[in-house]
């Protein structure tokens, strides 16, 4: 039902800059499309990043929906592949974790995904995806309603 999509998608958020994010395992326009027609209300693709705060979790696409899921309560999804196999979960405990953002090359932001995705640009880096935050240079965001927003304002 689903393509895998591994190329770079940036999108414009309020916070004036953009966030480069890398949907990992679905095509997310198409899941976006999928999704807003089946449920009737707008979805979209906030993420691809672990979950939690340990060492375990493995790389999700998120998405978000204003509205709690009228069955399950949540407005944040999750997508993820296990070989053949996809999953969905709830993912609302995303506005609770820190992203640690750099910026790119390209003026984009771009956070560490996962524990051990350790990025770097111009003498700047992240690393620990939400298990923990590291590195130099960075700012600290959250999500809220779907949207990164500056940990510090």
């Amino acid at each position: 039902m689903y393509r895998r999509f591994l190329c770079r998608r940036s999108l414009r958020k309020e916070i004036g800059m953009k966030v480069n994010n890398i949907p990992r395992h679905f095509d997310t326009d198409e899941v976006e499309r999928i999704y807003s027609e089946k449920d009737g209300v707008p979805v979209k693709y906030v993420a691809t990043t672990a979950l939690d705060h340990g060492t375990g979790g493995s790389v999700k696409d998120i998405f978000y929906r204003e509205t709690p899921h009228p069955e399950f309560g949540n407005r944040y999804f999750s997508l993820n592949t296990r070989g053949s196999v996809s999953w969905i979960g709830d993912a609302d405990v995303i506005e609770d974790l820190e992203f640690g953002m750099i910026e790119n090359d390209n003026g984009e932001l771009e956070y560490s995904r996962h524990r051990h995705d350790y990025v770097s640009y111009k003498g700047n880096a992240i690393d620990g995806g939400r298990a923990y935050v590291r590195g130099n240079g960075f700012k600290v965001f959250k999500m809220k309603d779907g949207e990164f927003v500056d940990d510090n304002q």
